[in-house]
This record gives C-alpha cells, sequence and structure tokens, in this order.
C-alpha cells in the first residue's frame, strides 16, 4: 500500500461542517453501536491488524499475535480497542461542539504523533475499517445516508489529526 505523501497531506482540505441531520444520523446509528461498544471495538482492531499487519508495529503487546483468535482474548488489546470505542463516543456525543471536538482530537493526535509516533496515514486506513466493520455488523442502521454521515465526520477526523503532525 501506498504512504500519503507529507505534500499530500498538507493539501488536505478542510471537510465540510457536519449538518443536523448528518449528526442526528450519526448519533442514532452510533447508539446502536456503542452497546456493543468492546465487541465492535475488538472487531475494528482485529480487521485492522489482519488486513493491515504492518499496523501492528505500534502496539508492544500485541504485534507478535497473528491468529484473529488469540487477539481476540488480549487483554491489552480489548482495552485499547475499549478507548478507541470511548474516544469516538466523545466525538459522537459532542458533534455540535466544535471546540471540544477539536480538543478531543488533539489530544489524541499529540499521543500518537510523539509518544507513539503512529504514522497519519494509518488513522485515515482506522477509518475505513471502521466504517467496513460497522456496515457489516449494523447492516439496517448503516444505509447509504448514514455512510455518507460517518464517512463526513471520520474525514473530519483525519483532517484533525493531521494538522497535529
Amino acid at each position: 500500500m501506498m504512504e500519503a505523501s507529507r505534500e499530500d497531506e498538507e493539501q488536505l482540505e478542510r471537510p465540510g461542517t457536519l449538518t443536523e441531520t448528518e449528526i442526528a444520523t450519526i448519533q442514532h446509528t452510533w447508539a446502536k453501536v456503542y452497546g456493543r461498544k468492546e465487541d465492535v471495538g475488538v472487531a475494528v482492531l482485529i480487521r485492522l491488524f489482519t488486513s493491515f499487519p504492518l499496523a501492528k508495529q505500534y502496539f508492544s503487546q500485541f504485534r507478535h499475535m497473528e491468529d484473529p483468535g488469540e487477539m481476540r482474548a488480549s487483554v491489552q488489546l480489548r482495552q485499547h480497542a475499549l478507548r478507541v470505542m470511548n474516544a469516538l463516543h466523545t466525538l459522537v456525543e459532542n458533534a455540535h461542539d466544535a471546540e471540544k471536538t477539536a480538543a478531543v482530537l488533539r489530544a489524541v493526535a499529540k499521543s500518537h504523533a510523539l509518544r507513539h509516533r503512529v504514522e497519519p496515514t494509518y488513522f485515515r486506513i482506522l477509518a475505513g475499517v471502521i466504517q467496513e466493520v460497522l456496515g457489516e455488523a449494523f447492516p439496517e442502521a448503516f444505509d447509504a445516508e448514514a455512510q455518507g454521515a460517518w464517512s463526513k465526520l471520520l474525514g473530519v477526523v483525519y483532517w484533525h489529526i493531521t494538522k497535529v503532525y
């Protein structure tokens, strides 16, 4: 997979503001997801690590794991999955508050950029994996309208994250 160049990332256009309808759609679909947040988060990370094994390089606790069953049983992977899902929950719950959203994403970006040295491209990859897993796990809720709203939200996430890099 080709990595986006730094120049490409600098030219990333700011996504549009979420509309009231998009926010309502995201919050409605998230209500279904959040009830199963741990299982969904684990499914997202397992899909990320099996589809993009290089992503495991940033996780000393489970970088050696190849088997999805072993990943599913990992306490550390489950804990990280919950952190990801709780961060998404904060974003969804505060979708009307651009300042809160920016602050949350700045904190996530700083820790991933400075402490963990995660390449920003992995946030774009993760966004795609999240949409894929949510669409498969909740097909009745993730119709074209919901997919579009989530794509826009995750675009906002990626834009804020890359600003820190």
